[in-house]
């Protein structure tokens, strides 16, 4: 029973998100912006008795693997406009990839695995 209020919680995030993104741009961008996901998941393993260690853990890799996404949000709208849709997300993935790679290589010196 859990698992099914977990699954019907997080999706209603997602539709929440998107009816509102449909209604208002700006507002469901901040909606959308909010770490709801990573709040939810922080829930979730509290919640199914995981470690400290491990919800901690959790919420210290999202900060770094959020910060060579940002790049992303810059980019598409941009993108988008010279190459469509599909192609500016594929162009937008591939390039988050990459400054992730970038990004964990360069934290590495700093005692930060990534990868």
């Amino acid at each position: 029973m859990f698992l099914v209020v977990k699954y019907l919680v997080s999706a209603a995030l997602v539709v929440l998100v998107s009816e509102l993104a449909k209604r208002s741009d700006k507002l469901g961008a901040l909606v959308a912006s909010l770490p709801l996901v990573t709040v939810l998941t922080l829930i979730w393993l509290h919640l199914e008795r995981q470690s400290a260690l491990q919800v901690g853990n959790h919420a210290w890799y999202t900060f770094w693997y959020v910060m060579p996404t940002l790049p992303m949000f810059l980019v598409f709208p941009w993108l988008q406009d010279k190459l469509g849709f599909w192609l500016a997300l594929g162009a937008s993935a591939l390039l988050t990839m990459l400054l992730f790679a970038a990004f964990a290589w360069l934290l590495r010196p700093f005692g930060i695995q990534l990868l």
